[in-house]
């Protein structure tokens, strides 16, 4: 929500307080209390990176599909991947600050225009810090403003560049390289910089077990550990199927073997 809607912490929090579509992702009853905007931010800059967490919770959740009747089949697995960007292809900080400071100069307008005449003037130095300078400068004059500063509009895109200027979500825009990332080919005449995320899933289109590498890998030399994990999650692997990348001598060799011992 945060993403879709470009809020910042504080405003997700105050939306998910009373917009009812809101609670309703949420699975929260109207009247449900909500949490305090600094654990959302906590949460946010210090999730878990345990790498055995994505398996934890896959497993768990093919471990009650199946207690439920939701996987009956327990048979057929079907192989795919997804293509993920890395953050190198995002915005710049400067296009990122001078976007978020337009837009909440936009949201001023409609609610005052003669505020434009108090705002500070715009800055075109190419250097992080004067941008931030100007945001900051902003930020001040509307806060003195205490009504204009407080329509619901403005409010949120005055918390979004606030949260944005601050230290730590400055120092993470300005990590804009992913040095862990690589080109990948979606086919013969496009590329992407970033990651697959190679799947598994069961006749019922449940996940069954995922893998995250870097976007060059070889979607076929997944195989054995996809099939590997879904036994571990509780799949009776009986058949596999997959496109032609799966089909490589060892993947079949390793199928037959599998079948075999099943």
């Amino acid at each position: 929500m945060k993403t879709i809607y470009d809020l910042s912490d504080v405003d997700v929090v105050e939306r998910s307080k009373y917009d009812l579509s809101f609670k309703y992702f949420l699975e929260m009853a109207p009247e449900d209390p909500v949490i305090e905007s600094s654990s959302l931010t906590k949460f946010r800059k210090l999730r878990l990176k345990d790498v055995t967490l994505l398996d934890l919770l896959i497993n768990q959740t093919v471990s009650i599909a199946i207690e439920k009747g939701i996987i009956k089949s327990r048979s057929i697995m079907w192989m795919m991947h997804t293509h993920t960007q890395a953050r190198y292809n995002q915005k710049s900080p400067l296009e990122i600050l001078a976007d978020r400071s337009r837009k909440l100069r936009k949201a001023v307008y409609k609610v005052d225009e003669t505020m434009k005449e108090k705002f500070p003037a715009k800055t075109s130095s190419e250097a992080i810090e004067d941008q931030v300078d100007y945001c900051q400068q902003l930020i001040q004059v509307i806060e003195k403003d205490p009504v204009c500063s407080e329509i619901p509009k403005v409010k949120e895109s005055l918390n979004r560049l606030k949260e944005t200027v601050a230290a730590d979500d400055l120092e993470q825009l300005q990590a804009s390289t992913d040095p862990d990332a690589k080109v990948g080919h979606k086919t013969a005449d496009s590329s992407f910089f970033g990651y697959k995320t190679h799947l598994a899933m069961s006749e019922e289109r449940m996940m069954t077990a995922a893998t995250i590498t870097t976007g060059e890998k070889n979607d076929g030399k997944q195989l054995e550990t996809l099939i590997h994990k879904s036994i571990q999650a509780g799949i009776d692997v009986k058949t596999i199927i997959g496109d032609t990348a799966y089909s490589e001598k060892r993947n079949i060799e390793y199928k037959k073997k599998k079948m075999r011992w099943n």
